[in-house]
């Protein structure tokens, strides 16, 4: 089983108008992969300008606020390729298309990295961020899944919101159970789109 490690991926296009994305990287060796389904604002910006930057975060709410169409975040230029990183960042990597795999639904984006650098001490995720982050993830597959996993990944997630929530964790919570309900009451587009 590959590592994955779930980060804030900021591509350009070629006009330099930047799209901040939470992806999943895959490693493979020396590489990380970036995988995008097609059609994407990811996809085609990394056809336009073969760079990424990916920004580790602490605050959960980046990561569901871009899966619920919130993608307003501060950023500053990269330190060394042609892209932008999230202002607010414990660390970021910059990274270069090394060869693309072609694939009709999700090419995948085999990256160099070309320049890494922290940015703040970080002690990692308390359960109630790790549900946020879960849970941002389960509300990108609600189509794929089965009701019934739904509730029960749900119902798991809620115990550490419960216990160990603070204002950003049930601020980041609130947005992604919007998108579920959204998503529930046959809504699809605006689940999409909040």
């Amino acid at each position: 089983m590959p590592r994955i490690v779930e980060t804030v991926v900021t591509t350009i296009d070629a006009s330099g108008t930047p799209h901040i994305a939470p992806l999943g990287l895959i490693q493979d060796g020396d590489h990380w992969i970036i995988a995008p389904f097609r059609p994407s604002r990811t996809l085609d910006n990394l056809i336009a300008n073969p760079y990424a930057v990916a920004t580790h975060t602490g605050d959960v709410r980046v990561i569901a606020g871009c899966v619920t169409g919130r993608r307003d975040w501060p950023t500053v230029p990269a330190d060394v390729v042609k892209g932008v990183r999230l202002k607010e960042a414990v660390s970021h990597w910059e990274l270069e298309v090394a060869h693309v795999a072609e694939d009709p639904q999700r090419p995948r984006f085999h990256c160099r990295l070309v320049h890494q650098a922290s940015h703040a001490v970080w002690s990692g995720y308390n359960r109630a961020e790790a549900a946020v982050l879960e849970l941002a993830v389960l509300s990108t597959r609600l189509n794929m899944l089965p009701p019934e996993k739904i509730d029960a990944e749900l119902k798991y997630l809620e115990i550490a919101i419960s216990k160990t929530a603070g204002p950003r964790e049930l601020e980041a919570w609130g947005w992604l159970m919007d998108r579920v309900t959204a998503f529930r009451s046959g809504n699809a587009e605006a689940a999409r789109k909040k």
